[in-house]
């Protein structure tokens, strides 16, 4: 199972005042230390530089990152993304661009999101996005 890990978990962990340990960072720092297979995207790598700041904190992001598979959106993504969307707000739930992007990208790819955003759980009864959840 790849995972596709969520701007929201990546700011958890690389955050330097304290280590999170929310039980998503805690998933994270397992597929890494597991070798487990992760992809990203270029919007997360771009939220994540935006949200931190100095030159050592971005050399640190870009070169952890250097070393992950990337996945791109296509024409078609952007076209389910929107759908996506649309449905998600019929039911009365708010979706982001890049949140609707992000999850079409995982359902595209057979991809396991790992985010703290609640937004993607309601999304999955509109999509077959797979969310990981923490099993007790």
């Amino acid at each position: 199972m790849t995972l596709f890990v969520d701007t929201s978990v990546w700011s958890l962990a690389l955050r330097r005042d304290a280590p999170a340990s929310a039980p998503e960072a805690e998933a994270l720092r397992h597929a890494l230390g597991s070798g487990q297979e992760l992809a990203t995207t270029g919007f997360v790598l771009q939220e994540l530089l935006q949200g931190f700041a100095g030159p050592r904190a971005r050399d640190r992001i870009i070169a952890g990152f250097g070393s992950l598979p990337f996945v791109w959106p296509d024409r078609h993504d952007h076209v389910e993304a929107a759908e996506l969307r649309n449905r998600c707000r019929r039911a009365g739930i708010q979706v982001g661009t890049i949140d609707a992007i992000v999850a079409q990208l995982c359902v595209r790819y057979g991809m396991t999101l790992l985010a703290t955003d609640k937004d993607f759980q309601r999304m999955t009864a509109h999509s077959p996005l797979k969310v990981w959840r923490r099993h007790d």
